[in-house]
């Protein structure tokens, strides 16, 4: 029986607590993972995770190796820590990296510096630059790294991409994204890391759906323009609340993306998103719509439940629901978990198809496995999603421009200009 691979999360904030945490334990379950360490910054947020009520009924008797330990005082920080628990791991286990955008980089380089396989949260880095770089040093090392661009696992998505490659819809000429995450967002660790200089709503969330269009597509974008609308965090920090940008493609198509941290708790979803593309045909016109955030489903609860607590919601089963399953507690279904289990899966695949081989031939069969991959486009890695990373550099150059066009330009070495 092929063996497990252990991991280490580095970072135990909302989104291991959402979806990340939940995702892995149930491939322990199956047998893709075996040991699991989380590393945060300090030991409250490992202690929110130990005492999560709802994980701890879905997953009975499973848990994680906590970085620092609890026993550590909760305003004692540990900064540096994730480079000694990564580097104490056996080699060619995994790497999960579920920090802040700008700390993704020097993450996934030390993984990588000590011969680790890499999941890492969208978007990958914010400097095309940065996303060669890690592509270079993976392949070398023979590591797979993947992006966890969930939207490209989502049926809808897979269903939109064979029908447009196959010509159904024509060709793709205006489109109109959204993604306003809830309120409360603005009272969690965001306010931290999610300043002005740091990063935006665009490139924090927007990144989806600009990964999505050039997913189903495969147009490249080459220009890019956004613009902000500042407010403050709880704390007195500064950061754009709300953002909009403007998307232009290689065939002149334009794609709209308004995104920001201010879905009303109060609302019956727990944000708001959607995909609106049309496309020119043959003396017709065709069009894909997705109303993301409202799947048919509402539930009216007895006590509120919803990110405000309110009782009404719009329920989306597809992306990420803990339902019975055959064994203890509950399981994990949906797109974001597909996408982890994707990534692992790969991950886990590469390792078994290698075991036994050693030196060159264990390399050149790893290089080749990483390849097929990058060919298949389904899971994002930096050789066939660098796009977001030209898109992402764009759109912060133009940002704090105030909304100047930024060209992206490819060729030998693709690059972002300011007009």
């Amino acid at each position: 029986m092929p063996e497990p691979i252990d991991l280490t999360i580095v970072g135990g904030g909302m989104i291991t607590n959402d979806l990340i945490l939940p995702s892995i334990y149930q491939l322990q379950r199956t047998g893709v993972v075996g040991k699991i360490s989380i590393c945060a910054l300090n030991s409250p947020p490992l202690q929110a995770l130990k005492d999560n009520a709802e994980i701890r009924e879905a997953f009975p008797g499973q848990d994680f190796q906590a970085h620092p330990d609890l026993s550590e005082p909760p305003d004692k920080d540990h900064p540096e820590l994730y480079k000694q628990v990564i580097s104490s791991m056996e080699k060619r286990q995994a790497v999960v990296v579920a920090m802040p955008d700008p700390l993704h980089h020097k993450v996934v380089m030390q993984a990588l510096a000590s011969d680790q396989h890499v999941l890492c949260v969208k978007p990958l880095v914010l400097k095309y630059d940065h996303a060669e770089e890690i592509r270079e040093e993976a392949f070398k090392r023979g590591l797979f790294v993947g992006v966890e661009y969930h939207k490209r696992f989502d049926r809808r998505s897979l269903l939109a991409r064979r029908h447009y490659r196959l010509g159904h819809f024509g060709v793709f000429a205006m489109g109109e994204a959204k993604m306003i995450e809830p309120y409360f967002y603005r009272f969690s660790n965001f306010q931290n890391w999610f300043t002005c200089e740091n990063t935006d709503p665009f490139v924090y969330v927007g990144c989806h759906y600009v990964d999505l269009v050039y997913f189903i597509t495969g147009l490249k974008p080459t220009e890019v323009s956004v613009v902000g609308v500042k407010g403050t965090f709880p704390n007195g920090r500064e950061g754009y609340m709300w953002a909009n940008g403007r998307v232009r493609f290689e065939n002149g198509a334009i794609l709209s993306v308004t995104d920001g941290l201010g879905y009303p708790d109060e609302g019956a979803g727990s944000n708001e998103q959607c995909l609106e593309m049309f496309c020119e045909g043959e003396g017709k016109n065709g069009l894909i719509k997705h109303n993301d955030q409202f799947r048919g489903v509402s539930h009216s609860y007895l006590e509120g439940r919803g990110p405000g607590g309110t009782a009404f919601n719009y329920v989306n089963p597809d992306f990420y629901r803990l339902v019975p399953w055959h064994g203890e507690g509950y399981m994990p279904v949906g797109y974001g978990y597909d996408s982890i289990a994707a990534i692992l899966g790969t991950i886990h695949r590469i390792e078994t198809e290698v075991a036994g081989l050693g030196g060159s031939d264990s390399l050149k069969r790893r290089q080749q496995l990483i390849r097929e991959a990058d060919e298949k486009q389904l899971i994002a890695t930096p050789a066939n999603s660098s796009i977001n990373e030209l898109v992402v550099e764009a759109a912060r150059l133009s940002i704090l421009a105030g909304g100047k066009a930024v060209k992206i330009l490819y060729g030998d070495h693709p690059r972002v200009e300011a007009g």
